[in-house]
Parts: C-alpha cells; structure tokens; sequence
C-alpha cells in the first residue's frame, strides 16, 4: 500500500532566557496522518487502530473540538472562518498517537494541502494540561519555504508564561525531515525558543514495535516531563501567571512574517 503517511522521529527542545535560563530536550516521534487514509492505515496494522483501544491508537474526539465530527470538515470550516482559501482535497495532521490508551500532545499541526498539491494553510493546535485546546490558523503563503508565521499568543499554556506574548512560527512542511521552531517574545524581546524536529521513517508494524522499545511510554513521559520541569521552574522562582479565562473563539488567526533575523529559532 502506498500511503502519504509516515513517522517521524526526532526531538523536542525548548529554552527559556529569561529571567533565569532553563532547557530542556527529549527524544520523540510523531505520526504524520493523512486524514483520509487512517483507516486504511489501520486495517493494515496490527498495532494500530482508530477509535477503540490498541498498542498505538489515534481518536478523532482528541482533537479539534472533541466532537469526533469528521476533521476535514471541522478544518474547513476554521479555515472558511479565517478567510483562506482550500478546497479540502487534502489534510495531514503531525501528532503523537495514544499509547496503551494514554495520549497528550501540546501541539499538534495540520497541513492543508489543494488540489494543485500546493500548501494552503498551516493549524497549530495548542492542548494545555488543564484540558483546553486553542489553535493558531495561518496562511501558507506564495510557496517560499521554510514557512514564516506570526500570532499573538491568546492561550494560556504554561503558568510561567503570560499571555503579552507573540510567536513566530518557522516551518519545514513533511518531507524527508520536518521542523516546527517556535519563537516567543515579550517586551522584554526573545523569551523562548521551542523547536521539534524528526526524520521520515515508514508507517508500518516494524517501525512501530522498533519505537515501542527505543521510546517507551512516549506519551506519558511528556506529561511527566512537563510537571517536572514545571518543578524545577518553581524551585528557580520564576514568577506564576495565574490561569485566565479561555479564549471565546476556539482558534485565533496568524499571518505570513517577513524572515527573522539570522540567527533566531535555529534547529
């Protein structure tokens, strides 16, 4: 079976400048779903299903607005609501799948692709751990790559970070290795940088029980590794930023950037 979809496996790392530096990095790999062959994805498999229980397991209520409603057309209607034009031939969605039943994803990208086979529109959809979702929806743009993107931040994501930020987004689209960087600043200028990274590799039962063992428990070892980094910022004092109420509209518009200075969100 040929098929679009793939795995990615990489890394995630984030940096935080101010006020007092704090990194982190850890290994992990993604799914790169085309939104109209999971199911023939997980007909092939044995380690994979859609919508009930297995080793590795993707459910369409985790994502979007946790309906379970068909995604391709939830994405056209955010993206009619944004004012970008797609025609819904085509949607990939980069995520971590569930494992063992157990799933979180702080941010999860959609690629929507026309007819043509040209890239439309980029959604960056946000989770936080106290069970929200928000998504940044951008254009992509005349072609220019690596895609360059800006939004005001409108969610609250961590409780080090206030909402008197903008990103910008710097992006790879799925090839043979994929990137999404991830620049904030403040007044005070560059706060942090996030970048996830990976390599192209197959979408099959091999593949998947090779990750089960190179990356066990994926999933809940990024949960863990939220709070504990969440601990450690604690302990170095960096100041709390309460929870505010959620934003009204489920997703805030973005906009095409002119390119950063040389030198910002390197991989």
């Amino acid at each position: 079976m040929s098929i679009a979809s793939a795995l990615y496996v990489g890394r995630v790392r984030h940096h935080r400048f101010r006020p007092k530096p704090h990194a982190l990095a850890y290994r992990v790999f993604w799914m790169l779903l085309d939104l109209d062959e999971i199911d023939a994805i997980a007909r092939a498999s044995r380690l994979f299903s859609r919508n009930r229980f297995n080793l590795y397991a993707f459910r369409d209520a985790d994502y979007g607005d946790g309906s379970g409603r068909p995604l391709k057309a939830q994405l056209a209607e955010v993206l009619a609501a944004a004012g970008i034009d797609w025609d819904g031939a085509t949607a990939r969605l980069l995520t971590m799948p569930r494992i063992l039943g157990y799933a979180f994803n702080p941010l999860s990208t959609y690629f929507c692709y026309a007819s043509d086979g040209e890239l439309r529109a980029t959604v960056y959809e946000v989770h936080n751990t106290f069970g929200e979702t928000h998504s940044y929806v951008a254009p992509a743009g005349s072609g220019a790559r690596p895609l360059r993107q800006e939004a005001q931040k409108r969610f609250h994501v961590s409780p080090f970070m206030g909402l008197s930020m903008r990103y910008a987004f710097r992006v790879e689209p799925p090839g043979e290795q994929v990137c999404v960087a991830i620049d904030g600043h403040d007044a005070g200028g560059r706060l942090i940088a996030a970048v996830l990274s990976g390599t192209r590799r197959r979408l099959d039962d091999a593949t998947l029980l090779r990750l089960l063992a190179t990356h066990p428990l994926l999933t809940l070892k990024v949960t863990a590794a939220i709070h504990w980094h969440a601990l450690r910022l604690l302990a170095k004092r960096i100041p709390w930023w309460p929870h505010p109420t959620p934003p009204a509209q489920p997703f805030s518009p973005a906009q095409i950037s002119a390119p950063h200075p040389k030198g910002s969100m390197q991989r």
